[in-house]
């Protein structure tokens, strides 16, 4: 649990309070992954199965068909030819990171909210989360020894916390007097929410890491860069150019950035790969966010 939130911030903040009380009770309300990535992450992992199966299970959605397809012909895993069946777009990508990227797809049915300021948020959020995942995949695809697929699906749940918040929010809209009151609750139960929910949906452990030490800029345990760096150094790159650029560290001094250039990244390229690949994250993006 987060100690963070003291006896004195929930007194004065009832919707935290309540938020709270409802995360220690095991009543908040967590997301779960939709049907149809369980029963093709199940599949996935069926010794007996081949793509021809497989592919008869992800063909039952339409729209995670069409994406596999279309990540299969971007820039990440083009080949010599174009990619026009299910079965040649699972052989290309390989089953593991078809696995992460049909989870991938899934989870932006999870963003959903009934009242209309909320939705909003949920909206917002998906877009900065898509926006750092489409980066971890660029990323880590010009880093070696990290999978791309898998950083993409770390980026998009380094905030997956702040959904069952916001879900609170939804249903007790009578809780909040004051924006700042949901503000409060969701910097304080991010990372706790969000490694509750990695553990509902079981998910590797370095996963709830990313939740909880999203947003922990200098953190170092280790010499070794790992998908966290990933995540951080994504995070800060999205927010150049915007206003909230001033709230942040510069993405030069942080630790994670420095792993990664020490590891992989040559100093002439690193702070301008992710610039040159503009063209390459708009199109991850777009993909995730259709």
């Amino acid at each position: 649990m987060d100690s963070t939130v003291s006896v004195t911030e929930t007194r004065e903040n009832d919707f935290l309070h309540r938020c709270l009380r409802a995360l220690k009770e095991n009543k908040l309300t967590l997301p779960t992954i939709p049907d149809i990535s369980v029963k093709i992450r199940r599949a996935i992992n069926d010794p007996k199965a081949n793509n021809t199966r497989i592919a008869r299970v992800v063909q039952m959605d339409p729209v995670i068909t069409a994406r596999l397809i279309q990540i299969a012909n971007c820039p990440l895993y083009r080949g010599r030819r174009r990619i026009e069946s299910c079965p040649e777009a699972l052989t290309r990508l390989g089953l593991k990171a078809a696995q992460h990227l049909i989870t991938t797809f899934a989870l932006k049915a999870v963003f959903k909210a009934k009242t209309r300021a909320i939705q909003k948020r949920m909206n917002d959020l998906w877009h900065h989360s898509s926006y750092v995942a489409a980066i971890c995949a660029v990323l880590a695809h010009k880093t070696p020894g990290f999978d791309p697929d898998r950083a993409m699906l770390a980026g998009l749940i380094h905030d997956i916390g702040i959904v069952p918040v916001l879900t609170f929010a939804d249903d007790h809209m009578d809780l909040l007097t004051d924006p700042a009151e949901l503000e409060q609750a969701v910097d304080r139960l991010r990372g706790p929410v969000g490694a509750a929910i990695m553990r509902h949906w079981h998910f590797p452990e370095d996963f709830e890491t990313i939740t909880l030490e999203a947003e922990d800029w200098f953190r170092d345990p280790k010499p070794e860069p790992d998908y966290l760096d990933i995540v951080l150094v994504s995070q800060l790159h999205s927010f150049i150019g915007t206003p909230d650029i001033h709230r942040y560290p510069r993405i030069d001094t942080i630790p994670a950035y420095r792993k990664l250039l020490a590891g992989a990244l040559d100093t002439e390229t690193s702070m301008n790969v992710l610039e040159r690949a503009r063209e390459e994250i708009w199109q991850i993006q777009k993909m995730l966010t259709v």
